[in-house]
Order: C-alpha cells, then sequence, then structure tokens
C-alpha cells in the first residue's frame, strides 16, 4: 500500500482514490503508472512533460470523450501543477497483442473503424482550404528539418515539397481526430476501447487514417477492408489519391523523430514510405 509519495501522480492518486497500490506494466512508457484501488479496480495516473499537451488531452478528455463514452477512459481527476491526470482504466488485452492473420484481427479493425466513425461524425465539418493549408504548412517544416539533418536527398526534397503543394491546394473534409490510431492504442475486450488522447484536435478527417495505411493496411488489405465496413463509408477517389501526400507526412516525421530520438524502426518506416512516394 502506498499513502504518500513524492511522486505526484501516486499523491493524485491518493488523493482521489484514497490509499492505492502500484502494479508493474511493462508495456507502459515510464511516464504513465497503473494503480489499483481498495477495491481492486485499475487506473492510469499519466505526468505530461509538456504542459501544451497535457492541456490538449485533458481538453480532448473532458469534451470529445463524451462521444466514446463506454469507449474511452474516463478523467476522474489532475493536477495542474504536475500536469497529472487520473484515468480509469479499460478492461481487455491491447490491440497489438492480438494475432497476426487471425479473423480477431479483422475484427479488432472493424471495431476500430465503427468508433472511429461515431467520433469522426458527431463533431465533422464541411470541406474547406484552412486544413490542408495548415498540413502543408507542416509538412514543408518536417520537410526542411529532413533536409537540415541530411536524412533525404534534393530530389526527395522535391518529392516531398510537391505533395505539399497538393495538400495546399486540397479541400477536406475535417473532423476531431485521434492522430495516433493504432493497434497500440486500442483496448480490445468485450468493449472495444481506444485511448491515449494527448494529440488529438480538429484535422483532415482522412489523416486518422494514414497511420493504418501506411503501418497496416498495404502489407493487408483485408484490414482495410474490414475498418471501413465498420466506418461505414470507404475513400472516395479523390480520398485515396490524397492518402498518398499524407503518407508524405508520414514519411517526413517518422524520417525526423527516428533521427532525433534514435529509433532505427522509424527512420527504416520513414524511408520505406518515401521510396513508395518515389
Amino acid at each position: 500500500m502506498i499513502a504518500t509519495s513524492h511522486d505526484p501522480r501516486i499523491d493524485l492518486a491518493c488523493q482521489v482514490l484514497g490509499e492505492v497500490q502500484s502494479v508493474p506494466d511493462p508495456q507502459l512508457p515510464p511516464r504513465v503508472v497503473r494503480v489499483t484501488n481498495a477495491d481492486g479496480r485499475h487506473y492510469f495516473v499519466k505526468r505530461h512533460t509538456d504542459r501544451d499537451r497535457y492541456a490538449r488531452e485533458l481538453h480532448a478528455y473532458r469534451t470529445w470523450g463524451e462521444h466514446l463514452r463506454g469507449h474511452a477512459p474516463e478523467l476522474i481527476g489532475r493536477q495542474n501543477a504536475s500536469c497529472t491526470i487520473l484515468l480509469t482504466a479499460l478492461a481487455g488485452s491491447r490491440g497489438d497483442t492480438t494475432p497476426p492473420d487471425s479473423p480477431d484481427e479483422e475484427k479488432d479493425h472493424y471495431e476500430a473503424g465503427r468508433l472511429l466513425g461515431v467520433l469522426h461524425r458527431a463533431t465533422k465539418m464541411p470541406k474547406g482550404g484552412a486544413v490542408g493549408a495548415n498540413l502543408a504548412q507542416k509538412l514543408r517544416g518536417w520537410t526542411e528539418l529532413a533536409f537540415q539533418s541530411e536524412l533525404i536527398t534534393r530530389a526527395e526534397r522535391s518529392t516531398l515539397d510537391q505533395h505539399a503543394v497538393v495538400l495546399d491546394s486540397s479541400r477536406m473534409d475535417s473532423a476531431v481526430c485521434h492522430l495516433d490510431y493504432q493497434p497500440r492504442n486500442w483496448m480490445v475486450g468485450d468493449v472495444f476501447g481506444v485511448f491515449d488522447f494527448e494529440h488529438m484536435r480538429r484535422d483532415a478527417r482522412i489523416r486518422d487514417f494514414a497511420r493504418l495505411e501506411f503501418r497496416r493496411w498495404q502489407a493487408a488489405p483485408r484490414l482495410r477492408t474490414a475498418f471501413f465496413a465498420g466506418y461505414g463509408q470507404r475513400l472516395n477517389g479523390t480520398e485515396q489519391r490524397l492518402m498518398n501526400s499524407f503518407g508524405a507526412i508520414e514519411a517526413a516525421t517518422a524520417l525526423v523523430k527516428g533521427h532525433n530520438e534514435n529509433d532505427p524502426t522509424l527512420l527504416t518506416h520513414g524511408r520505406a514510405v518515401l521510396a513508395r512516394l518515389a
């Protein structure tokens, strides 16, 4: 049992739940801890190092989490001084533990599509040019960082710049997007759930598909089919062509983050996506 601690995460949990016990969980990043209360119920406590991300995730759970009630953690405590939030734990196992090439993997993607469709339909706004222009600006920024770090050639920079032009001139539906929508952030149990809202914001609707497209679906098209069957709406021809430009964002960000974080897997992924674009 833990009554007091110099860890603000445990302090917050004790303030809200009473005595708690920390539970080792090797799947969690260092800034997140799992605890149980006296009744044995599980919770997560997450401390942000970036105040903007803390504010974004807090806003997401308090505002857009309503659309996912019963399928997302509930925010039950916060501590602004330490940028810490306390969340209920979803029952089940993470989506990235589902055996690959199994019927359960297709079912996970179907349920993931269905749940994302609920969020997108509840927050959808009609087509506009502002979203595309913002994405083009982001892509140009990532491209410049990649070029200055000598991660891409001048020809590859030109390819990415061409995709920025496409984004800049495109009108797209926008919706509140999760922006890290992939199996590691899905919880599979009696009820399908999703967590980790720190990136969530309004963005181009189809951007929520890009990570799955370039990290999962191209190697397993049946998962794409299952996802959109659950989502209830397939990409049209224009949106499918735009997906290549979202691949440019995926490639540039993966290269820069992989380089900065010394992550060879992310670097390899970024180079593979960039090669497909070229």
